[in-house]
């Protein structure tokens, strides 16, 4: 299992709220599991230095 963060960004990518931490065995995985908590605003998700992948807000 690997360790991610996912952060909440505002439209000028200022981080808006704590890192959710997320264990997941892959990034997909993580991927899906940060799409899954529908965030009302873009994040982003990191795996130490590294960005994983960008997610949009959840549509309302």
């Amino acid at each position: 299992m690997g360790e991610y963060r996912l952060y909440c960004l505002d439209g000028a990518k200022r981080i808006q709220r704590a890192a959710e931490v997320i264990a997941a065995q892959d990034d997909g995985h993580a991927i899906d599991i940060a799409r899954g908590l529908d965030m009302p605003m873009a994040c982003e998700l990191w795996q130490g230095r590294r960005l994983v992948a960008s997610i949009p807000a959840a549509k309302s």
